[in-house]
């Protein structure tokens, strides 16, 4: 891509939200791409390879000897179900991840970019997050997700791959119907005229960024050949009842909230320093009204 060539580009988890967007702006940017999902991935222009990542024969299948760039997306990204299952957790977020590595690197792939998380550092209370923060995760889900961190790191220091550890905050975006985080079920309930249930006061502060501006991110990583642990997300914290506002304010819905005592182990606030992304080039372009203008549609209109 330095050169201005068309990269052969390899998407985990493509047909998923994020992936389904990366994978377009691949397209548009004209790269050839390989998506490994458990779906199909609907459209002709993209080598879709449908099988289980954990299976090392489904990386082999998909990896070729002049893949340039790997884009893994793919994992299980739900505190509840990493809890509720570990050992999936770590074959799907370690174990595939390592031998996803281990072949990248047996084929020559020089840029490998994983998506992580901030859940990598844990509860910091209301302080700022930063890529220095210690890796102190209190899930299975962080802790995988900072096992993934580790190994890209070794491989990064050991073989000369570029290694980008983008750590994201919230996303949400346009193809989020299927899912159940805050933002699809404001949707919801603003489309059905029902309700949404708060935990606890409604204070606790959250980085919602939008799913382009995830999709910006990771080619400015990419094109700037970034190694290591970046944060990218709006750089902007709201409260959850700022968020309940935005949605009332788009929508023009009431979406009248109950609050609920809160779950044992929230973090009060989600705050975030994007200036290491920035310096890079990164620009996030949707404030909150914005991004949830782009979301609505799709749940309005299944209302017709």
């Amino acid at each position: 891509m330095s050169d201005g060539s068309p990269s052969q580009v390899l998407v985990t988890g493509g047909a998923g939200f994020i992936g389904r967007r990366v994978v377009r702006a691949l397209l548009e940017a004209d790269h050839k791409v390989t998506v490994i999902d458990r779906h199909a991935f609907p459209d002709d222009r993209v080598r879709s390879v449908v099988g289980d990542l954990c299976d090392p024969a489904t990386i082999g299948q998909a990896l070729s000897q002049n893949t340039d760039l790997v884009i893994h997306l793919a994992a299980i990204t739900r505190v509840l179900l990493s809890k509720e299952d570990p050992v999936g957790t770590y074959k799907l977020n370690v174990e595939a991840t390592f031998n996803l590595l281990e072949q990248s690197r047996q084929r020559g792939v020089s840029t490998f970019l994983l998506a992580s998380t901030n859940a990598v550092t844990g509860d910091v209370g209301t302080a700022t997050i930063t890529e220095r923060n210690p890796l102190l995760p209190l899930t299975p889900y962080g802790a995988t997700k900072a096992a993934g961190e580790m190994l890209l790191s070794s491989y990064a220091g050991s073989y000369g791959m570029t290694g980008a550890a983008l750590r994201f905050s919230n996303v949400y975006g346009p193809g989020m119907e299927a899912k159940d985080s805050f933002i699809p079920r404001l949707m919801r309930a603003a489309r059905d005229g029902k309700g949404v249930q708060i935990y606890g006061d409604g204070t606790q502060l959250r980085d919602l960024v939008h799913v382009d501006d995830i999709v910006a991110g990771i080619f400015t990583a990419w094109q700037a050949r970034h190694n290591g642990p970046l944060i990218l997300g709006s750089g902007e914290s709201v409260t959850v009842n700022d968020i309940l506002e935005a949605a009332r304010a788009v929508t023009g819905a009431e979406i009248p909230a109950e609050h609920i005592p809160a779950i044992p182990g929230e973090m009060p606030a989600v705050i975030i320093d994007i200036s290491a992304a920035r310096a890079l080039g990164y620009q996030p372009r949707f404030d909150l009204k914005a991004g949830i203008a782009t979301v609505w549609p799709e749940f309005s209109e299944t209302a017709k």
